[in-house]
Order: C-alpha cells, then sequence, then structure tokens
C-alpha cells in the first residue's frame, strides 16, 4: 500500500480551475442528499405496515421549502467549461451534471419521474447482476442465528473508539459520530457516523459495520478533503458505487461478512429488479418474506428501495463488489482509491493525477491492511466466481 502522510503536493491547477473545484465542492457539501429522500418516520411506519397490513406505505421526508431552486441557479453559474486542465475539467464536468441531476430528483420527490431520474442516476439491474444475485440466494440456504444486540448507544461508543485509533494516525482529523433523532439506522453523512436511536447491530456484525462505515466512507471523506481537489471529499460522480463496494470488501476483509449479509444485498438487487418492473410495496415485501427474510428486515429493505418514489441505488453495493474483485483479479490494486471517492472509471484519470503529483497521499488507511489475515481474505476472494463463498472467511 502507498505511504500515508500529510505533505501537500507541489501546485498542480490553476487559480480559476481550484475556485470552479471548490464551488462545486461548496454546493455538494450544502445538501445532504440521502437524507433527504430517506423517511424520517420509517420506525412509525414499519410499525404500522406490519400491525396493520397497510398495503403501500405513506412516509414522511424531511421539508425541502426552495433549497434545490436556490442551489440549482447556484450550479446554472458555475462555468465548468472554463476549467483548463483538461483532466480535471473532465471530473468537474461530470460532477456538474450529477450534482444537476441530484437537485432534479429531489424536486420530483414523492412523483413518477423519481425513478427514471434514479435509473439514470444509479443505473438498473442487468442481467448479469440480477444472476449474480439469485446465485448467492441459491448458494447460501441458511442464515445465521441472531448474536448478543448492541443498542444505540452501545454502537456509538465502539463508533467513538473506532475514530479514536484513526485520529490517533492522524492529528486533528475531521471524523465524528452521533445519534441522531431523525436518522433511521447506520449511515454516513459527509464526516460524520449517523446513529439512529433505534438502531439495533448485532454483535458479530459490528466490526464488519465500522470497517464499512468508518474504514471505508469516513476515511476516504478525511483523505479526499486533504487534496487539492476538493470534491475529492465530498465524491467525484458516480462515485456512490465503488464506495459501497470498497466498503463491503472491507467486511470481507475482516471475515465479518455474514450470510445474512450477503443475503441482504443480493435481496436487494432483486428488489430493486421488482421495483423497476413494476411491483407494488406490498409485493415486493412479500416477495422477500416468502424467501425466509423476517418481516423486519424486509420492510426496511423495501422502504430503502421505495422511498421517495423508488431510487436504485442499492443495487450499487453487490455491483460494486463484483467490479472491483473483477479489477482485482485483473491484477489491479486498491492504492488509489484511499485518496477520496470516486469511481472505478475514474482511476485512470486518477492515476494521470497521481503520477503528476497533483494529489497528496492518503493521511489515514483502513486498519485492516495491517492485517495479513485480512489481506489472505482479500487475496482468496479476487478469485471467486460464485458470490456466496465470500462469506465465512476466517
Amino acid at each position: 500500500m502507498g505511504d500515508t502522510g500529510s505533505t501537500s503536493p507541489a501546485p498542480a491547477f490553476s487559480p480559476a480551475d481550484l475556485a470552479v473545484d471548490r464551488a462545486l465542492a461548496q454546493i455538494s457539501e450544502s445538501f445532504s442528499f440521502l437524507l433527504h429522500i430517506t423517511p424520517v418516520d420509517g420506525e412509525e411506519v414499519k410499525e404500522e405496515f406490519l400491525e396493520e397490513h397497510v398495503l403501500n406505505p405513506v412516509f414522511t421526508y424531511r421539508e425541502l421549502s426552495d433549497e434545490p431552486d436556490v442551489l440549482a441557479e447556484q450550479l446554472a453559474g458555475i462555468d465548468v467549461s472554463a476549467v483548463e486542465d483538461r483532466t480535471l475539467g473532465h471530473l468537474l464536468r461530470a460532477k456538474h451534471r450529477e450534482l444537476g441531476l441530484q437537485l432534479e430528483m429531489l424536486r420530483a420527490r414523492d412523483t413518477d419521474d423519481f425513478l427514471a431520474l434514479s435509473i439514470e442516476l444509479y443505473g438498473g439491474v442487468s442481467p448479469s447482476l440480477r444472476d449474480h444475485a439469485e446465485r448467492v440466494l441459491a448458494g447460501i440456504g441458511w442464515v445465521e442465528g441472531t448474536s448478543d444486540p448492541l443498542d444505540a448507544e452501545e454502537f456509538l461508543a465502539l463508533a467513538l473508539d473506532e475514530i479514536a485509533h484513526y485520529r490517533e494516525q492522524a492529528a486533528g482529523i475531521e471524523m465524528h459520530a452521533e445519534i441522531r433523532p431523525d436518522v433511521n439506522g447506520v449511515m454516513v453523512s459527509g464526516d460524520t457516523l449517523l446513529i439512529g436511536p433505534e438502531s439495533v447491530v448485532q454483535r458479530q456484525r459490528a466490526a464488519a459495520l465500522l470497517h464499512h462505515e468508518v474504514g471505508t466512507h469516513l476515511v476516504t471523506h478525511v483523505n479526499g478533503s486533504a487534496q487539492p481537489i476538493k470534491v475529492l471529499g465530498t465524491g467525484l460522480a458516480g462515485y456512490d458505487e465503488t464506495q459501497e463496494g470498497l466498503a463491503v470488501l472491507g467486511e470481507v476483509a475482516c471475515g465479518g461478512l455474514t450470510p445474512f449479509r450477503l443475503r441482504q444485498l443480493a435481496d436487494r438487487v432483486l428488489t430493486v429488479h421488482r421495483m423497476v418492473d413494476g411491483a407494488s410495496f406490498s409485493d415486493a415485501f412479500q416477495a422477500l418474506v416468502d424467501s425466509g427474510v423476517p418481516q423486519g428486515s424486509a420492510f426496511t429493505t423495501v422502504m430503502r428501495i421505495y422511498r421517495s418514489g423508488g431510487t436504485t441505488k442499492d443495487a450499487i453495493y453487490l455491483r460494486g463488489v463484483v467490479d472491483l474483485l473483477a479489477h482485482l483479479a485483473d491484477d489491479g490494486d486498491l492504492d488509489l482509491l484511499w485518496r477520496g471517492k470516486f469511481s472505478l472509471q475514474d482511476l485512470p484519470l486518477i492515476a494521470e493525477l497521481a503520477e503528476r503529483d497533483a494529489l497528496a497521499p492518503p493521511r489515514l488507511l483502513p486498519r485492516y491492511l495491517d492485517d495479513p489475515r485480512s489481506m489472505d481474505r482479500l487475496g482468496r476472494a479476487c478469485g471467486i466466481e460464485d458470490l456466496s463463498q465470500l462469506v465465512g472467511g476466517q
């Protein structure tokens, strides 16, 4: 792996180019797309749905007011065509388009247009990806029993300990964790791990979840924010798929990718496919229950996918893993992926910038990279064609 450090490279971009980058990063940081499309009352609606068998539940979302319109106006004022550096210009133009699409989706929230825009942003489910998901479900015919559950406060304590470990590696980094009453589950927004107060994490999954959220999402946020190109901290266009794939590889590396978790990722793919194919919320829920998924877990999976009018984002987790394993099997490595948030598709451009000394080395690296057992697990994963074999690595 590459050396860590905080040495800044010599200026490689003009002040005018960097001004465009910073303007885009500022807009990207000014709103949380995922928070705005995620229900604030998911737990309450779940209880009602499971008790009263509501056909199609109605969710409540954070108020938007005129925020998307104001941000769209600001975005329109950023002239990405004026960027002189060819490589940077390509990256920033793509980010400009993505931000415009996200703002358009927020304006279309809970309408029929939202799903079509989501497919444009995240893609759909290809026959190949669907085949991978179906093989996972066929290959894992059982799931593990529940272990000692951790509540939100207990998991927060573990997260703060994990963050303290990274702060020992690089003093002064912005990395936080907190319990938020308006959040369902566990997620990262910017430099903060957000934990819903009703969250329950199985103890056997805790380390893997920390590698996923802290060791990948927060680590790459810290590293990207330290780059001359600030959108590497907020995320270049299409970064989500590679980020989520990288985060799941962290779960594989630590031996914490459980059968239940991998089935969950496969179920997300098939649920996205069902939604795009026209299935109702209740039909998608019943399909999961019929396949053996507990009702509470089934509801959460369907809620994530049907939120705001339908988002295909949850298909990217498995797709990201498939693409990264193919990259590793083709003699690729993960070294550059720690420098910020970007897609595997943009790796050649990032490599070019690194060769020009236009990027800083990562300030942090995931702790599992120092564990020979973790590297062995990743090495074995590279040759796997049936993803169901990813679970249970020791």
